[in-house]
């Protein structure tokens, strides 16, 4: 694929998949909204607790297929074997068809267990036991994305998510508008049925086929992607228990009301900033295990995620710091306010995550899953003590700033990891990029720290133009932005 190429299938993907994360974003908040409404904080919080619940069980039964499995896919794909593809899919759908039934079984039996540990008592196992449905769903219509995103039919992939999740409100709301409380339990089991129907659905529509395996050669075939799998199960896990230890010693150090102020800062951070990542490793993942075999095209890959990655999210950042407040106070209210400096800090960071997440993958895309979890370990274990030292010290501003230092940190680790260990380099035209990217993003937050308000706004509306202009003048040396625009629009 021709360099010009490659980056509009880059931006194609990122703008796809963004539109799509958008509108989920905007259909949660709808949902919660009317959830909100309709059954009140009790009723959130028993849906709330039941999602989690399904969510670290799903975590611990999984074995990380919907993740390694698309790996295994894609490779079959770039290499053009037929066979291996079915194969690949075949061992997929019977390791699916098997870990759904055993953790809706786990559930089911650890029912009274999970209903102390979330509840607190020994109301909610009937609830709990009846979800576990919701779970086998959850497992079923993981496997058919992952075949989706292994096979890159982006198009499919984006609509079973879109159509997944907008179905889901429509059919969901009136139920809780008309049983209230009572339709916790069933909402939470037909949203995930109709996303299974769904996925299941553009599988069938895009031709996806698969061998017929016993469970005995699915297991035997199925060795790579079970162990890549669990290394990133294990991987999640830990990440999963850090957090829950953060919220633990903020909670204790300074209230609930810190815990819900640091979620909603992190929410902002991974979920709307966030997005971004999201978007790019849909698409990312796949492209690069095809090829992860070739150091040559292996490199050119990266570099070309990073590149338009950090394009991509400075003028966001320059953005996000100028109207920081306003935002904050939109998507929350003023109560959320002592925030700011956290999500300040904390933003700035995701210019460097934007990097170092594009080299990470080459762990996962290799299968070195050895190498994953060590990295995986140490730098969960440095985000933990960096957080707890930065809250320590300096509250919620000095978490944010934790952030942005653990970003750092992060990024140049894994430059020198994989420059050691799988010969990456980028292209040397990426950094001047890269440092003229940080120059515009510190200047940013600089000048939104002056307290003379006209004059800080008139610098920032300078620095986003700047930004806007220094992205677009980029984007264009590797693509023709104008016609690429318009294609986009009309998709």
């Amino acid at each position: 694929m021709e360099q010009g190429q490659s980056f509009k299938q880059i931006l194609k993907a990122t703008s796809l998949f963004g539109g799509v994360q958008v509108f989920n974003i905007l259909i949660s908040m709808v949902r919660s909204k009317f959830i909100a409404l309709f059954i009140g904080p009790l009723g959130m919080g028993i849906s709330s607790l039941l999602l989690a619940t399904i969510g670290v069980l799903n975590a611990l039964t999984n074995l990380g297929l919907e993740r390694s499995a698309v790996k295994e896919i894609s490779f079959s794909k770039e290499n053009k074997s037929e066979h291996s593809i079915e194969r690949s899919v075949g061992v997929l759908e019977r390791l699916v068809s098997i870990t759904s039934i055993v953790g809706t079984f786990i559930m089911i039996l650890a029912s009274p267990l999970l209903s102390k540990i979330a509840f607190g008592n020994y109301d909610y196992i009937l609830h709990i036991g009846a979800v576990s449905a919701a779970l086998f769903f959850t497992q079923l219509t993981q496997g058919k994305l992952a075949i989706l995103q292994g096979l890159r039919q982006l198009q499919g992939l984006a609509k079973a998510n879109l159509w997944g999740n907008f179905i889901g409100l429509l059919i969901t709301v009136p139920l809780y508008y008309y049983f209230r409380i009572d339709a916790i339990v069933p909402a939470i089991i037909l949203a995930a049925a109709l996303s299974f129907v769904i996925t299941f659905y553009y599988n069938r529509l895009h031709g996806v086929t698969h061998e017929r395996l016993s469970a005995k050669e699915a297991f035997a075939y199925g060795k790579p992607m079970i162990h890549l799998g669990i290394m990133l199960s294990l991987s999640s896990i830990i990440t999963l228990i850090v957090a829950y230890i953060i919220q633990v010693f903020i909670s204790s150090s300074g209230g609930l009301n810190e815990v819900g102020l640091y979620n909603a800062g992190f929410l902002i951070m991974n979920t709307y900033v966030g997005l971004v990542f999201t978007a790019m490793g849909t698409d990312y993942f796949p492209r690069l295990s095809a090829i992860a075999n070739d150091v040559e095209k292996t490199n050119k890959a990266v570099f070309e995620q990073a590149y338009i990655a950090v394009l991509l999210i400075v003028p966001i950042i320059t953005i996000f710091l100028a109207f920081a407040p306003q935002f904050i106070e939109i998507l929350y209210s003023k109560a959320f306010a002592p925030i700011v400096g956290f999500v300040s800090w904390g933003i700035l960071g995701m210019l460097f995550k934007a990097v170092s997440f594009s080299m990470g993958y080459i762990l996962i895309a290799k299968g070195d899953s050895k190498l994953f979890i060590r990295t995986a370990i140490g730098f969960n274990a440095l985000l933990l003590i960096a957080n707890v030292i930065g809250y320590t010290y300096g509250g919620l501003n000095g978490l944010g700033i934790s952030f942005f230092l653990y970003y750092i940190v992060h990024y140049v680790v894994l430059h020198l990891l994989t420059r050691k260990v799988y010969e990456f380099r980028f292209d040397s035209s990426f950094y001047p990029v890269f440092l003229t990217s940080i120059l515009i993003c510190a200047l940013a937050y600089v000048s939104s720290q002056w307290n003379y308000i006209l004059g800080r706004y008139l610098v920032m509306a300078v620095l986003i133009i700047i930004s806007c202009l220094f992205s677009l003048y980029f984007l264009d040396k590797k693509i023709d932005v104008k016609q690429t625009l318009k294609k986009l629009l009309k998709r």
